[in-house]
């Protein structure tokens, strides 16, 4: 079991396992976010308290980036749309990783919506 935390604790998040791998994207929110996602069913995380976070949605509107009320920082996204069981953590909030043992995947979410390191 893991657990993300906010820089001033009010928001936790927890997961069954450290990931393996993470995904640095290049849109414009997750490049100025400068997060490390790591992907998990919803079912799979423990959610902060209701109340504790505020999302922001823009663009497309199938995402809610959620952020600690107190501090700001960036704890999670969420699906809206409902079609994906997927949710993602920032994982550099996740204290103890072995950054050096983890594979650290590039997406081209500003153009392509591509992983860059396949073929």
């Amino acid at each position: 079991m893991i657990e993300a935390a906010c820089h001033c604790g009010a928001v936790k998040l927890t997961a069954p396992a450290a990931p393996d791998t993470v995904t640095e994207c290049n849109c414009s929110i997750c490049r100025k976010l400068a997060a490390r996602w790591a992907y998990y069913s919803p079912s799979d995380v423990g959610l902060p308290r209701a109340g504790s976070t505020q999302p922001y949605v823009w663009g497309d509107r199938m995402l809610a980036f959620h952020r600690c009320k107190t501090c700001g920082v960036t704890t999670h996204w969420q699906s809206l749309d409902g079609a994906q069981d997927r949710m993602a953590i920032n994982a550099r909030l996740v204290d103890g990783l072995d950054w050096t043992a983890m594979r650290v995947r590039q997406f081209d979410g500003a153009a392509t919506w591509k992983y860059l390191d396949e073929a």
